[in-house]
């Protein structure tokens, strides 16, 4: 894994190109990068984020931020149910009390 500006890189190889090729995790935007060695792979992967808030820039554009912090869930309409009432048991959100229970 790679970061660089709070963007996040992952990188696979190609062995029949011999070349490492990365792409920016977590952006609908596409950001990719490569390189033959780890020295090119990482001075790509900071160009092409760059690059990235450089276009963003000029194109008067707020730059797609990885991982927002906000995530929407699909479940079991009892499945919401039971974790809400299970938070208001607690004296919590529906949101801290998921949160609190996906961190453990």
């Amino acid at each position: 894994m790679m970061k660089f500006k709070g963007y996040m890189g992952r990188v696979d190889y190609d062995s029949s190109s011999k070349v490492f090729h990365g792409e920016v995790l977590g952006l609908k935007d596409v950001i990719t990068f490569q390189g033959r060695n780890v020295d090119e792979l990482e001075k790509a992967f900071k160009d092409s984020v760059n690059d990235y808030l450089d276009w963003c820039k000029e194109r008067g554009e707020k730059p797609e931020k990885p991982y927002s912090g906000e995530l929407r869930l699909r479940m079991p309409q009892e499945l919401h149910a039971k974790l809400a009432t299970a938070a208001q048991l607690k004296g919590q959100s529906l949101n801290t009390f998921i949160v609190d229970k996906l961190s453990k």
